[in-house]
Parts: C-alpha cells; sequence; structure tokens
C-alpha cells in the first residue's frame, strides 16, 4: 500500500518557539520537498499576515508537482485568504473534543457540525480540495468524531485527518483508533505530537490501523516537543514495514534535512534517529571491528540509503581497527607496533578528558612517525578594527609558499571579518567552514580560548585547533591550521 506523505514543516514547523521563515527561505524548503517526492506540501497559514501570504503564492506559482495546501480554520475571511494565495486545497481544521467545542469555541456539538459542514461547502463551491482536520481528535468522543466525519463527506471533503494534538495517543490507542474509522469512505490521515515521545510510533500504528496518508516535519520541528519527524517516519516505513510505501526518495532525507536544519536554526541533537550526528558515527573497538567485517552487524541500514556516510570516531573506547581505518583515511599507512602505539596514546589522552579531534591524531601519528609537516601558510600579520559603531574590519598578512600576501575583510563580528579576510583569497575559494565551536579552558575574562573547526573541500573534512588567550587570534589559528592539513593532503 503507498502511504501518501503531507509535509508541515512551514505551517507546524514554524510554530516552534523562535522560528520564523522568510518567503525564500520557505520556498527553498518547499522547491525541495517537492523534489524528493512529498504529496502534499502545507505552505503555511494565509491568514497569519501579508507576509505568510507573500511566501504562500511564491510556492503556489511555481507549478510544483506536489499538492499546496494552506491551513484554515472554518471560517469564509481564512478560507477567502487561501483562495487569493491560489492554493490546491486547504487543512480545514475543526475542533472536536468536548475541551475545545465547549472551553473554547463556547459552542454546542450540534452548531459544531454545522459550522464545519458549511465551510467544507464554501471550500469545495470555490474548487478548493479539502482535507479536513479534527483537532484533539484523540481526545474526543468517537461517536461524535465519526458523525463530523460522515457529515463531512456527504458535503464531498476529498480526506480526513485525525489529529493527536496534544500526543496522548500511545501505540495501542492510536491502531484501535484508526481501527474504528477503517470504515470511512475517504482516504484517513494521522497528525501526531510528540509531546510523549511517541509521534512516530502512534504514526506507524495508525497506519497499521487503517490510515493512508501521515503528517509530519523535517527534523520533527514544531511547537513544545514538536511533531512526527518525516525522516523517522520514512525510513521505517521503508525498514520495518514491508507493507508499505512512499514516493519519497529516500537518499536525499539528509540533505533536506540539513537544509531545514541551516534554514531555521533548530539544532539536530547529535543522537537523533536517521540525521544526527552520531547515527552513523562508532567509537567502540567492539563495533567498529564487526563493522568494518559486515556493517549489518551494528547498523540497521547502510548509511548510503539516506545520503550519509558512516565515521569512526577516534577516543579511549576506539579499537586498532577502527583506528586503522581513520589513518588510511587521513593517508597514513602504519605497521603494527605503530598502530599500537598510536592507540595507547590517544587512550591516554581520552583519560584526561581530552577530545581528541583529527588534529590531536594527526599530532600522535606524526610523532609516533617521526614525521614533520612543512606548513605552505603562514600567519605574520593580523589587525582587526570593531566597535558598537563600526563594521567589524581586518587584515591580514599572510606568507603563502614564501609570498607575502596582504588581504582584508568585512563580517558581522571580528572573528567573521578576520575569517573573511581569508575566504576571499583564489586558495580558500573551495574551502567551507562546516563546523565551529569555543570553548573556555580556564575561567575569567582572561581565559584561554580553545577553538575546534571542521573544514571541508570537496570531499575531504579536516579538524583543526587553536588554543590563545583571544578568540580571534585563536580561530584564524584553527582556521589556517586546518587550511594548511587540506592543502598538504
Amino acid at each position: 500500500m503507498n502511504i501518501k506523505v503531507l509535509d508541515t514543516t512551514l505551517r507546524d514547523g514554524e510554530q516552534t518557539p523562535g522560528v520564523s521563515l522568510t518567503p525564500l527561505e520557505k520556498l527553498r524548503i518547499a522547491t525541495k520537498l517537492d523534489e524528493i517526492g512529498v504529496d502534499f506540501i502545507e505552505a503555511g497559514s494565509a491568514i497569519t499576515s501579508e507576509g505568510e501570504r507573500e511566501s504562500i503564492k511564491g510556492i503556489t506559482q511555481q507549478g510544483f508537482d506536489a499538492e499546496i495546501l494552506s491551513f484554515s480554520r472554518p471560517l469564509t475571511g481564512d478560507i477567502d485568504y487561501c483562495l487569493d494565495c491560489d492554493v490546491d486545497g486547504v487543512n480545514l481544521v475543526v475542533p472536536t473534543s468536548d475541551l475545545h467545542v465547549f472551553d473554547k469555541l463556547k459552542t454546542t456539538r450540534e452548531d459544531l457540525i454545522e459550522m464545519s459542514n458549511s465551510a467544507v461547502d464554501y471550500c469545495k463551491d470555490h474548487g478548493l480540495i479539502v482535507e479536513l482536520s479534527a483537532e484533539d481528535a484523540s481526545r474526543s468522543d468517537v461517536d461524535f468524531l465519526k458523525s463530523v466525519f460522515v457529515n463531512a463527506i456527504e458535503h464531498d471533503v476529498d480526506r480526513i485527518c485525525v489529529c493527536d494534538t496534544v500526543g496522548i495517543l500511545t501505540p495501542d490507542t492510536s491502531f484501535d483508533l484508526f481501527n474504528k474509522l477503517n470504515d470511512i469512505e475517504v482516504p484517513i490521515a494521522v497528525h501526531c505530537h510528540n509531546d510523549f515521545g511517541l509521534a512516530v510510533a502512534n504514526t506507524l500504528s495508525a497506519l497499521k490501523g487503517g490510515a493512508s496518508e501521515f503528517h509530519s516535519t523535517i527534523n520533527g520541528i514544531g511547537e513544545r516537543a514538536g511533531n512526527t519527524s518525516f525522516e523517522e517516519c520514512v525510513v521505517s516505513i521503508n525498514r520495518l514495514l514491508p507493507e508499505f510505501s512512499t514516493n519519497i526518495k529516500i537518499h536525499e532525507i539528509y540533505d533536506i534535512s540539513k537544509l531545514v536544519a541551516r534554514t531555521t536554526g533548530v539544532y539536530i541533537q547529535p543522537n537523533k534517529a536517521i540525521v544526527g550526528e552520531n547515527a552513523f558515527a562508532h567509537e567502540s573497538g567492539i563495533h567498529s571491528d564487526g563493522i568494518i567485517k559486515n556493517s549489518a552487524t551494528y547498523e540497521p541500514m547502510t548509511p548510503e540509503l539516506v545520503g550519509r556516510k558512516r565515521k569512526f570516531v577516534i577516543g579511549k573506547h576506539m579499537g586498532t581497527h577502527g583506528l586503522d581505518n581513520r589513518l588510511k583515511e587521513l593517508g597514513l599507512n602504519v605497521n603494527k607496533s605503530q598502530l599500537q602505539q598510536i592507540c595507547n596514546d590517544i587512550k591516554d589522552l581520552a583519560d584526561k578528558g581530552k577530545t581528541v579531534t583529527d588534529v590531536d591524531l594527526q599530532a600522535i601519528a606524526d610523532n609516533v612517525l617521526e614525521i614533520n609537516h612543512e606548513d605552505r601558510l603562514k600567519l605574520d600579520e593580523l589587525t582587526i578594527v570593531s566597535g558598537n559603531k563600526v563594521m567589524p574590519t581586518a587584515s591580514v598578512k599572510i606568507t603563502i609558499d614564501d609570498e607575502e600576501i596582504l588581504n582584508a575583510g568585512v563580517g558581522v563580528g571580528p572573528v567573521d571579518a578576520a575569517i573573511n579576510a581569508l575566504k576571499t583569497l583564489d586558495m580558500f575559494s573551495d574551502v567551507d567552514l562546516i563546523e565551529y565551536h569555543v570553548d573556555a579552558i580556564t575561567g575569567g575574562t582572561d581565559a584561554f580560548i580553545d577553538v575546534i573547526i571542521k573544514l571541508q573541500k570537496g570531499d575531504k573534512v579536516v579538524s583543526a585547533r587553536g588554543t590563545e588567550p583571544d578568540i580571534i587570534n585563536a580561530s584564524v589559528k584553527a582556521y589556517i591550521a586546518g587550511v594548511n592539513r587540506l592543502l598538504r593532503d
């Protein structure tokens, strides 16, 4: 059975506290959603603002394959704004629990049904596709819920949706609820929130109970604890529920996850399933050894399935097999005794509570192998001008292969300006700064600052560290060290 996917990242996901997307940002995300095969895109809520309507119009004008919807209350004013945006349809949301009907709307069940029917009629009379979503359905009287749906079907609603608005379903109750509704004559969708961490499990149970569509957001973002995670649900269907399928191009999941994370500024926790930094990372010696011999030993899927790559993490739990694999990735070939010495040195460093980066590994390996590298790039001079009424500006004098070069740059702050002064040079044009992390090693305003960065050039990713009492100098030192490594490799 093919399961349809409605993505609400641009509506329910944008309700994440602190997230507000521009029209261009929404269009970028919607374009990627369409490219990866999402069936329905809820582009926003047209009633919200003029800017929101501009965003929705920008999406509807693209001619996407996906059906484009706007959220709407059962009010003609809301629906009219949806029509102005030229959407294909509406996600018409009608509260159905007694709590919402009596306490929030201050109305009766009978009037609620009349309101719902009238709104459906108005939408259909104006050529809109209608998905009727029952808000707080999981706390609704099931007989009343069915009567709302049956009435809507008599008024030609296209699809219906059961919303677990406060995430109180469990997998068992979710299955039972949808099983009771499986005689409904139109497609049924499920919309779950993650207040108890059960959104994905409840969504999968709903599919088993009879739902043929699910709502989700990329990375599971949304108000409170978020919504059903798109990537977790899609991959679970692909790997765990062979009776179901979706139209999603699963190998592009990581790309859209990163796009949404960057655009919204919502950090992805390292241990997040599928898309977290650690999802395909291995440090344990036992695990690394098993993975190298057969990846299925400690991975339920290959990272390539979702557009990822496996990595072996350096640390005190690492064994020699994983370490040897990482050294080879860095272009270092060692014998058995050298490998064991490097491993012992790493464990000694990690036992002191220090995070072991690629920089540390390179230094330890160089020491064991007695390798000395001549850096091609050296910093001679760095000057910063900054203040509350001055555009942060940096000038750098560097030596590249014995040639002195003077360059300047501006930025949002002095560190950004200093890095930009370097990045505008030709040799840095294809180097991307993909991670920047700062720690104060000691207390006080004169603390030593430890800056760890990751740089990428093509498929090559390196880490570098700079430790100075000045954050600007530490950042530039780390950046130059990383670039030297990329040039060396």
